[in-house]
């Protein structure tokens, strides 16, 4: 994996563990949730508000510093980058 790789997961599958196992084994990085109910919405919400205000030069970051902190769910089986 990519070093600081990490898949943040949203909507309705992000609430199934197997899922997300697998995801996180593909990809050989660790899969973080937050427990906010249309989080993929949310994600879409703040993205628009950065494009509100890029002329302003607000990075991404100023703008959700404020977002649920993601939640770790899973993280890569030891040896599943070998398969």
């Amino acid at each position: 994996a990519v070093p600081k790789t990490r898949i943040l997961a949203t909507g309705g599958a992000s609430h199934n563990k197997k899922i997300l196992q697998v995801l996180s084994d593909v990809f050989n990085a660790p899969v973080y949730t937050i427990d906010t109910a249309n989080s993929a919405c949310l994600g879409s919400a703040y993205r628009a508000i950065h494009g509100l205000v890029a002329e302003t030069n607000v990075p991404l970051a100023d703008v959700v510093k404020l977002a649920p902190e993601p939640r770790l769910a899973v993280t890569p089986t030891t040896g599943a980058e070998e398969v």
